[in-house]
Order: C-alpha cells, then structure tokens, then sequence
C-alpha cells in the first residue's frame, strides 16, 4: 500500500446538516452489521455508512440532473455488469491521517474480451479541493458494497497512489498541470499528463457545470468519459465508474486483439517471403514443393529447401534441416538457403560448397552443438545423370516407371555440418535415366510414429508407402501432400517435427510425328 499523504477530511451531508442520516442503499449487509458491532465507528467511517445517495433530501448539487447524465443512467447496467459480485467485505481506516483508502469492498469485476479479473474495485480521486466532491467517499458497487476510493490534492501525490490496483482515475480538469502553469493555453493539458501517467487505467473527467465542449473533448483525447463536477449524483457515479472501467478493458483487449492480428500478419509476410521461389525458368523439370512447421501456428521452420538452374543448364536443388526447434532455428535455416543459392550461382558445387556452408553455420549459429543436415543434387543439363552429397541427411528417393521406388545410394554419407571442422563430403555420380521421380524429404517425413506404440515409420516404411501412391496415380503436389497426410494419421495427430518435401520429375517430351 502506498504511504498515506495527510488531506483534510471530507465533511459528510449527515455532519453539515444538509441531510439526515439514512442507510446506505439497498441496506447494510450482514457482514457490514458484525463488523459495525466489533468495530469503533469513526467519523468517516460514519460517513460511508450512513450518507444515502439516493434521499430525497440529500445536498442540494445531487437533485439536478444534466442531459448527459441521464444518458447514462439510461444505460442498462445489468446487461454490462452482470460480472460484478461481491466477495468480501473490510474496512481501513488510519488514525494518523484521513486519505488512506475509504471502506474497502472485495468485489469480483468482469472484464469484457479479457477475462474475469477478481480484484477490488478501486477509485483515484484527484482532486485539489477534497471537500468539493465529498460524494465519491459513498460510491457502492453493483451490489451495494463500499468502493475503495483514494485521494491525491495534486499530480505528485496521485503518482504515488497509482498503483496496480487502481481500476479508474476521477480527474478534475481544473488542476494545473506540473510545470506548465501560466505556460499553456492547453486546457487538457492535465488530463494528457494523467493519460501518459496512466495509459492502461480508465479516466473519468470532471468538468464545471455546462462545460459540455471541454468535457467531449476530454473524451476525444482519451477519458472514458465526463461528468459535471457541481453535479455529481452518487449512483450515477457509481454506475460511470463502473462503465469506464468495463469500456477501458473492452477497449484494451480490443487494441492488443488488433495487434495481435496485425502481427501476425506481418510475421506471416515475412515467413512467406523467406521460403524459396524456385530459379528453373528453361529448365524441362517439373518441380514442386511441400512444407509443413512443426511449430504451431508458424509457416517457417528449422527445414530448408531451394532449386536453381544456372547458365549452363544444370539443375541444383537441396535440401536441409538445422537441428532444434523455433523461430532461432527457422533464421538459420534461412542463412543457410540463402548462402546456397549465392554459392552455387556462383559456380560451387560438391564438397567445396558445403565446406564454405559449414563455415556460415558456424559464424552463425549461436551454440557451437548446433548443427544441420543437407542433400544436394546437380542434375546434368540431359537429365539423365546427377551428382549427389549428402551431410548427415537421408538419401532421396527415385522411383522410374520400369522399376519400384528405391533410395539412392547412401554409403558415402558425409556428417552433419559443423560437427567435424574440416570434414569432407564426397560426391556420388548417379544414373536417374531417361523418366524419372526424384524425392527430397526431411526426417520429419520418416520419424512420426506407427499407432501409439514406439515404432516409426522409417525410410523402409516410407518407400513402401510413396510405391503404394505412385501406383494409385499420384504424382507432383498430389502425391506430396497425400504422403504428408498419411504421415499424420498414421502418427495419430500433428507431427512434432518440422517436414519439407521437393519432387522434380523429368517427363521425355514425345517428338511429334510428321
């Protein structure tokens, strides 16, 4: 609790006679009557308990009502409010000084887009003049219970008594701001200091009687809302109170919603503008791709993949998988593609372009246990050959139509980038023939499991299924994305693992006969 700041009291109607003592509206409580019992009844606390807001014979500046509050109490609160029940019932009360918190009342708040928030309903008055709005010390809540209201005579004193409990600011516009007397014609200037004082707490302005136009422009810079100081009517502040306090979290979760949406729209046209646009323009290959993150809710992962062509009619393609998970994992595989296709336009192939990758793995990573997997492929400009390195990654797979789908071979199997400094990845040279299927694919593909015991697919099972589709008549995007749904059924749910997928086909045009 912030340390009391020493205020004058407020003179309660009941004190002054300007009205007779009554019950507080709707009754005091069962709890209130044990706790008046066993408790010494102060003045203020006198004041809380027995000043009815609602006599008919209450002050004089409570029976006149403006055009703007009776738009308010027009509002239905039980269609607002309907959130708001009481929990608990306390009451502090200091003997050194009057401007500790006023009958406190342990109230549970719905907050609408956001969430019940259980927490007690508390109110900052910020006022110089603490005797000329002696009505915030009686505020109830929707069922009858005190408000926890806090006094500040001026901005220094209020940024001490804001604190994270405080749910609604009443400020009068009339104080001047710290440091601009005499120095701004702003006459909101106060309230836009409040504001950047306070940006996540729900303002009510109060204005002098018929100040309509400085009341809608409190509103306009910010404040939920305005009321006529000289015309302050105890239930009608109450109810605004608790409307501000609904609109500034309906307000809020509104913003961060929007946020949200905006960026993830923004994560997203980044993630899509970071996966690869294959370069095969001239190239007779048919190409096609499928990705899927394991991260949720993510279009990039740790996996990789890129195809070019250069000058000279060969056809590079690759793909990879950094080890890990998450956004870390997904920007190096990024750098990693990145580099490759700068690499191999610039003439590298085999062991020398993948020793210059290890390299930028290893200045990029951020921990020298990471590391990641790579197949390459450079297709000769006839199509019928292709050199084939593999660094710690799974040997593709080529299916033809005169022969089952089966794995290249694997035997020279290079490790993984940026385990073994100075490691060498020897290149293979095989046949593909004439017409032919040639599959990429990451572990993702292979790993997912077999029902709910612990096997796994496995490079076996995988052939195995690709055969089984081929035979069907699938080919190109249909036949990757029927392999990827069968992965997940038959792994009883989303794979955990990222899986990325490139196919090139190479088709004989038939010559056309004279």
């Amino acid at each position: 609790m912030p340390v009391p700041v020493p205020r004058q009291r407020a003179i309660p109607a009941v004190e002054s006679g300007q009205a007779q003592a009554a019950p507080a509206v709707g009754g005091p409580s069962k709890e209130e009557a044990v706790r008046n019992e066993a408790t010494p009844t102060t003045a203020e606390n006198r004041n809380t308990a027995t000043h009815d807001h609602s006599a008919p014979d209450s002050a004089p500046h409570t029976t006149h009502r403006t055009a703007h509050q009776t738009a308010l109490n027009a509002t239905p609160a039980d269609g607002v409010h309907q959130g708001v029940s009481t929990t608990s019932v306390s009451t502090t009360s200091s003997s050194t000084s009057s401007v500790s918190a006023t009958s406190v009342s342990a109230t549970s708040v719905s907050a609408t887009g956001v969430g019940a928030a259980h927490t007690t309903l508390t109110l900052l008055l910020i006022e110089d003049d603490p005797t000329a709005a002696p009505i915030v010390h009686g505020l109830l809540d929707a069922d009858g219970r005190p408000i926890r209201v806090r006094t500040a005579r001026n901005l220094t004193e209020a940024e001490r008594l804001l604190t994270h409990d405080v749910h609604c600011i009443l400020l009068d516009l009339a104080l001047p701001a710290p440091g601009r007397a005499g120095e701004s014609d702003d006459e909101l200037a106060v309230l836009r200091h409040v504001l950047r004082l306070a940006p996540r707490h729900a303002v009510l302005a109060l204005t002098a009687s018929g100040d309509a136009a400085r009341g809608t422009e409190a509103v306009r810079v910010g404040a939920q809302d305005y009321l006529y100081k000289d015309e302050l009517d105890g239930r009608l502040l109450s109810r605004a109170i608790r409307y501000a306090v609904e609109r500034k979290r309906s307000d809020t979760a509104e913003r961060r919603l929007a946020e949200g949406k905006l960026r993830a729209q923004e994560n997203a046209r980044l993630e899509r503008g970071l996966l690869p646009t294959p370069l095969l323009e001239g190239s007779p290959l048919r190409f096609a791709a499928r990705y899927r993150p394991g991260r949720s809710r993510a279009l990039l992962g740790g996996d990789f993949y890129d195809t070019v062509r250069t000058p000279d009619g060969t056809v590079h393609a690759m793909i990879g998988d950094v080890c890990g998970h998450g956004p870390d994992a997904a920007a190096l595989g990024v750098e990693l593609r990145i580099a490759w296709r700068a690499l191999t336009l610039a003439g590298l192939c085999g062991d020398e372009l993948l020793n210059t990758l290890q390299q930028v793995l290893e200045h990029e990573r951020d921990d020298d246990e990471i590391f990641a997997t790579l197949c390459t492929v450079d297709i000769a400009p006839d199509g019928r050959r292709a050199g084939l390195c593999l660094a710690g990654h799974p040997a593709p797979l080529i299916a033809r139509p005169d022969r089952p789908a089966r794995l290249l071979p694997y035997d020279n199997n290079g490790p993984a980038l940026g385990l073994l400094p100075g490691a060498r990845w020897p290149r293979m040279q095989v046949e593909l023939g004439a017409e032919w299927s040639l599959m990429l694919y990451t572990d993702g593909l292979i790993e997912g499991r077999i029902g709910e015991g612990r096997e796994r697919l496995g490079q076996d099972g995988m052939v195995e299924m690709i055969r089984r589709q081929l035979s069907e008549g699938l080919s190109g995007e249909a036949l990757l994305r029927a392999a990827v749904n069968e992965v997940r059924q038959l792994n009883g749910g989303e794979l955990t693992d990222d899986v990325a997928l490139v196919l090139l086909d190479r088709v004989p045009v038939p010559i056309p006969v004279p």
